[in-house]
């Protein structure tokens, strides 16, 4: 009756038109985006499991690609649920089958997984059954890619297992003073009276290691107000000592690292794959720094760190390593600069030798590849020409019979383009100096434009990097389709189909990217991690 009032024009619908409108949309968009597909050389794909609250297992596949105009983009392709049991092979089945519904199969350069132990299976089956067909580049190298993040997260967690007891005291603290409103009310009263700039501290949730490090952070700028909070309050007994914040200022230096290289590398406009090996060799390190402290508890966490960092980053990484040598401004030079710390001295000369020589490998399968097409375009015009006049193709070529130059200068073109040049893209591109931005730089320089303006310089070299870059090097792209998932399978809507879910999640990012639309994260009332506490001073 409003909305009549409002607009005559308004007409009432039921929820089957509405339905059948969403559907529409989602078919609409998916003809567009198939299409768009079919102008892509490779895409790469990341995937992850979710379980929805009616305890329903959905997979999401993201595919990752550059567009005609060298920008990067993501797009979800689906959303669908994986009935159990979910093996490695049942996730490969279904991965498998979306790549075929998208007529991708024979361009996925690369899937992005964590490190579940059914995803090394499910990427080991695909990894089978493309090379039977002879779809993967580089023998299939580059094809499992490892979540970045979540390998950052094993490293994190294996070292705050070794300092428990420097962390307790200080979440005790926190929960205490959350679990009263007249101790919160007695905490502000001392911050004030201290004129302390910070207003909140948040209670961690233990298996998130980024919200312990915030916890850390933001109580070491309270420090000062416990003694005075302790005075205050006799039930109190979670005081730390001043050699607990010492120690906790020791473990937050590490943690920054990691806190800054997670944020960098999961950011939802996540970075080309340029960028990686420069964070992890930042790590790596810290960690050697480290390594001769004197205190025994910080010895105890980075050794634990170091066991696992040499665990999934031990071996030379061809992704990190490519994606470093295609970034203008690195070359071989951060090569050289970073594998002496990374890996053992025996081992840098080995693996840089590896990387060149796979480098070279790679280009020359881009070559073969783009001289292929080249042949493939040729026919393509002979066989177009052939449908016109007869009399217009038998003018044409009596006219070049006549012209003796032109004959004579076909013939120079054709002996003299058919030999090979001595130097192919990717030597002259590794010969030439680094590229020195006038400006820094080295936040805000796009490799992607880099690319784009010398396309024509590198003719094979760019398309290589063109779908180099583009590989995502964690799942967070798909693990971000989560909240819209939370948000269409709410409590209001637990009867939905998987069908609908599939096309309101993906039909909704499709239309999100047409427009330009960004999506924002949800946002709990003053909630930064699963719980906080707000210090609010008067």
């Amino acid at each position: 009756m409003m909305m009549k009032t409002c607009s005559p024009l308004y007409q009432k619908i039921t929820r089957n038109t509405a339905k059948a409108d969403c559907m529409a949309i989602y078919e609409r968009e998916k003809k567009k985006l198939k299409t768009q597909l079919k102008n892509v050389n490779k895409i790469s794909l990341t995937t992850d499991l979710w379980r929805s609250g009616q305890e329903i297992e959905y997979m999401v596949v993201t595919g990752h690609f550059i567009d005609s105009n060298w920008n990067l983009q993501k797009r979800v392709l689906s959303f669908v649920d994986v009935p159990p049991p979910r093996g490695g092979v049942d996730i490969a089945d279904a991965l498998f089958k979306c790549m075929t519904e998208w007529s991708i199969e024979s361009k996925v350069f690369s899937v992005s997984v964590d490190n579940a132990s059914y995803n090394d299976v499910a990427i080991n089956v695909l990894k089978d059954t493309f090379s039977r067909r002879k779809h993967l580049l580089l023998g299939g190298k580059l094809f499992h890619v490892r979540c970045t993040a979540h390998i950052l997260n094993l490293l994190v967690q294996a070292g705050l297992s070794a300092i428990g007891d420097v962390i307790e005291n200080v979440r005790a603290s926190v929960k205490f003073l959350k679990n009263s409103e007249s101790r919160l009310l007695k905490f502000s009263e001392i911050i004030q009276q201290l004129k302390l700039s910070s207003r909140k501290l948040i209670l961690d949730c233990p298996t998130r290691w980024n919200s312990t490090y915030e916890m850390l952070t933001l109580a070491l700028q309270f420090k000062d107000a416990f003694p005075l909070f302790q005075k205050r309050e006799p039930h109190y007994k979670h005081l730390p000592s001043v050699e607990d914040w010492n120690r906790v200022e020791l473990v937050c230096e590490v943690l920054e690292v990691f806190s800054v290289s997670t944020k960098m590398i999961s950011g939802s406009e996540y970075p080309t794959s340029n960028l990686f090996l420069s964070e992890i060799y930042r790590v790596k390190e810290v960690l050697e720094k480290k390594t001769n402290d004197q205190n025994i508890f910080m010895k105890e966490m980075i050794m634990k760190m170091k066991a696992k960092f040499d665990k999934y980053w031990g071996e030379c990484n061809l992704l990190m390593a490519f994606g470093a040598i295609l970034d203008p401004r690195c070359k071989m030079r951060f090569i050289e600069f970073c594998f002496p710390l990374i890996y053992p001295k025996d081992e840098v000369t080995t693996n840089i030798a590896s990387i060149r020589g796979s480098l070279y490998e790679l280009y020359n399968e881009y070559a073969t590849l783009l001289a292929s097409n080249v042949d493939e375009h040729n026919e393509e015009v002979v066989s177009q020409s052939t449908g016109t006049s007869s009399g217009s193709l038998v003018s044409s070529r009596s006219l070049l019979k006549k012209n003796s130059a032109w004959s004579q200068f076909d013939q120079f073109v054709q002996r003299v383009e058919t030999v090979q040049p001595e130097k192919s893209d990717l030597d002259v591109y590794l010969e030439e100096g680094v590229f020195r931005c006038a400006d820094d730089p080295y936040n805000y320089f796009d490799a992607l434009n880099w690319w784009k303006a010398n396309s024509l310089k590198y003719r094979v070299l760019s398309l290589m990097a063109c779908d180099i870059l583009a590989i995502p090097i964690t799942t967070v792209a798909s693990e971000s389709t989560f909240s819209a998932g939370g948000r269409v399978i709410d409590t209001y809507r637990a009867s939905l189909s998987t069908d609908t879910v599939q096309a309101l999640v993906c039909g909704g990012d499709w239309v999100r990217h047409k427009f330009g639309i960004k999506k924002k994260p949800r946002k709990r009332d003053n909630t930064l991690f699963e719980e906080e506490v707000v210090i609010t001073i008067p």
